[in-house]
């Protein structure tokens, strides 16, 4: 099967072709003969009458060169900050952080702001090519853990490979090499919304351990910037394993963007006794009332105003806001589903949680399944 190459045309070319319609040359001869698509056409046309230019940059919008450049800005204003640290540091820890940071930002742009001569930065970073074994596992973990791992978990990491480093240690080369995990100082933001004013009890208490798979799940919304609107994620959390065993993103706050993460989720529902969540007019409705019931499942809800109730799905919500919606720009639900749908995946099956004994959910529940078998047999 021979390969189709995509065409390429030249400026020249373009307007030579706008200038034979504009001579009254039909359409249709004009696509036929030089074997061109419709849409193609249409749009020289409209850019030689716009602009006058057949360059992307030179036909766009007001508001798309107003957003184009808020975004270059803003990633401008992200890399200063995230390198401002550094700014008076010593040579080897500004070349350092350029080569850390060079998969976000460009070399050039990160040398003008650290004031460091470009030819001393390539000079420098062939010379670091000699760094030591623990200091490659550390740089190789950080960005295995997209950048999110500080030294506690890092320090676990390499354990597992049969070094043992101290936190201490851990912490100094992270300094040095300018890797900043992507956590800070936790927040709580008060929900503002009507709450639910159901005299349902919470029947939880809190009792966040739970010994079997799917015993107990807890859920919660969060909101996230896609273009120039808000969407939501929902999520499912086994309080087993703080597995995310369900989610689902829409446009819309509401019950039916609850039931579809309620549906997502791949495990027997008829094994699940528990539902907790806080106190959301979301989770209250006839539709998520007869999923429940259905399947026989408990409801819990948090008390009015009382974020610790819940606090396992706050805490999942605090992790994913930090290390999936930070800095991230989304374009489209669909980018944000399939971006979400793949952080899941890590977050189960890759990223270890220090609750679970530094191990993966995914990880913790296999080790689990194994005792028990054990212990029948």
């Amino acid at each position: 099967m021979t390969k189709k190459v995509r065409r390429t045309f030249t400026e020249e070319f373009k307007q030579q072709i706008v200038q034979l319609s504009q001579n009254g040359k039909p359409r249709k001869d004009i696509i036929r003969e030089y074997e061109l698509t419709p849409s193609s056409l249409d749009k020289w046309i409209n850019q030689s009458k716009s602009s006058g230019s057949f360059k992307e940059k030179d036909n766009l919008s007001p508001e798309q060169k107003e957003l184009q450049e808020l975004r270059k800005r803003n990633k401008q204003l992200e890399m200063e900050n995230d390198i401002f640290k550094a700014s008076r540091a010593d040579t080897r820890t500004k070349v350092n952080v350029i080569k850390n940071n060079q998969h976000k930002y460009s070399i050039s742009a990160m040398c003008k702001v650290l004031q460091l001569p470009r030819s001393t930065y390539y000079y420098e970073a062939k010379e670091r090519k000699n760094e030591d074994d623990i200091t490659s596992d550390i740089i190789e973990i950080f960005h295995q853990s997209r950048q999110n791992y500080g030294a506690r978990k890092i320090k676990h990491e390499l354990k597992k490979r049969g070094k043992l480093v101290s936190r201490r240690r851990i912490g100094r080369i992270m300094n040095e090499q300018g890797l900043v995990s992507a956590y800070t100082v936790a927040q709580f933001k008060p929900h503002k919304d009507k709450p639910n004013e159901s005299d349902q009890a919470n029947e939880l208490n809190r009792e966040f351990t739970q010994e079997e798979e799917l015993t107990v799940v807890v859920s919660d919304l969060t909101y996230v910037r896609v273009n120039r609107k808000w969407y939501y994620i929902c999520v499912f959390v086994d309080l087993f394993n703080r597995e995310i065993v369900g989610f689902s993103t829409g446009e819309n706050k509401d019950a039916l963007l609850v039931y579809r993460a309620l549906s997502s989720i791949k495990g027997n529902l008829h094994t699940v006794q528990m539902f907790h969540t806080d106190r959301g007019r979301e989770y209250k409705n006839q539709v998520i009332d007869e999923a429940l019931e259905t399947f026989n499942i408990k409801r819990s809800l948090s008390l009015k105003g009382c974020p610790y109730d819940n606090a396992v799905a706050e805490a999942t919500f605090k992790i994913i806001k930090t290390e999936f919606v930070k800095k991230r720009h989304f374009d489209s639900l669909e980018e944000l589903q399939r971006e979400f749908t793949d952080y899941v995946h890590w977050f189960n099956h890759l990223r270890i949680h220090g609750t679970l004994d530094y191990l993966s959910p995914v990880e913790y529940k296999f080790t689990h399944l194994k005792k028990t078998v054990v212990t029948v047999k």
